[in-house]
């Protein structure tokens, strides 16, 4: 396999404006025209080792990822990722993304790398609707980081007073005399429903406490933050404040009386 071979059977089996750039033995930096939305190549390399040839970047995409403000480690990001690797065969290496070149198909293995990373690279256009979603997950997952099993019941509701669901707590946590209902708050819709379910709690003279936690408080309407911030007990700007918020949860919620 020598460099013009390769270049030959990747212009061939994805496009002419693709180029390889020798460095080393057995390693080829790959120059194409694909690239992130703010015009960033994808980096390619095509190497050997011991157990063969492979296509790597080095590590480089999830980081410019990271760097662009978008937290792929867990939710539904962090599942669009996996899916989109693995439905092209390529594997996620503390990373970096690797993929094994198939016996001497080193074209077609680019070929469905480079529509890997063209897929993950989409991950930044998720829609507001699946960002939402994936907020009240995160949300939800770190709750789970440190609440005991056992204490926490998510996307909870009265099943007695409320059969339809109507007044839903994002999560419920049990075992102290009060429970503590936490909304995860993303838009000004979910801070006024927030509102109404303590409200409503308040009118069925349920006694509990309340906590929420907002994706980014300075994006809530003034009015809907106004009528919150008069029935709940404690607000937490964004879940970047994870310290504070395990701090308060373990001082104020979790001990048991």
């Amino acid at each position: 396999m020598n460099g013009q071979d390769l270049l030959r059977d990747f212009r061939r089996k994805i496009c002419e404006e693709i180029d390889i750039e020798g460095e080393g033995l057995d390693r080829y930096i790959v120059h194409t025209p694909f690239m992130f939305d703010d015009g960033d190549h994808f980096v390619t390399i095509l190497r050997k080792d011991d157990s063969g040839w492979f296509v790597t970047d080095e590590g480089h995409t999830l980081m410019h990822l990271s760097y662009s403000g978008v937290d792929i480690g867990q939710g539904n990001r962090a599942r669009f990722v996996e899916e989109s690797l693995g439905a092209h065969g390529v594997e996620n290496r503390e990373g970096e993304l690797r993929m094994v070149v198939p016996g001497d198909r080193v074209g077609d293995a680019l070929y469905s790398y480079l529509q890997a990373l063209s897929r993950v690279a989409t991950v930044k256009q998720i829609t507001k609707e699946r960002v939402a979603s994936t907020f009240s997950e995160d949300c939800s997952q770190f709750l789970s980081s440190f609440v005991p099993e056992g204490r926490a019941a998510f996307e909870w509701h009265d099943p007695h007073r409320d059969p339809d669901s109507t007044y839903t707590v994002d999560c419920r946590i049990n075992g102290s005399p009060k429970p503590c209902f936490v909304f995860a708050v993303n838009n000004s819709a979910k801070c006024s429903h927030a509102t109404i379910a303590c409200l409503m709690f308040e009118k069925w003279k349920v006694e509990f406490r309340s906590v929420a936690i907002f994706e980014d408080q300075t994006k809530i309407a003034r009015k809907p933050l106004a009528q919150l911030t008069n029935v709940v007990d404690r607000q937490f700007a964004s879940l970047g404040e994870r310290d504070r918020i395990k701090a308060y949860f373990a001082k104020e919620i979790l001990p048991i009386s």
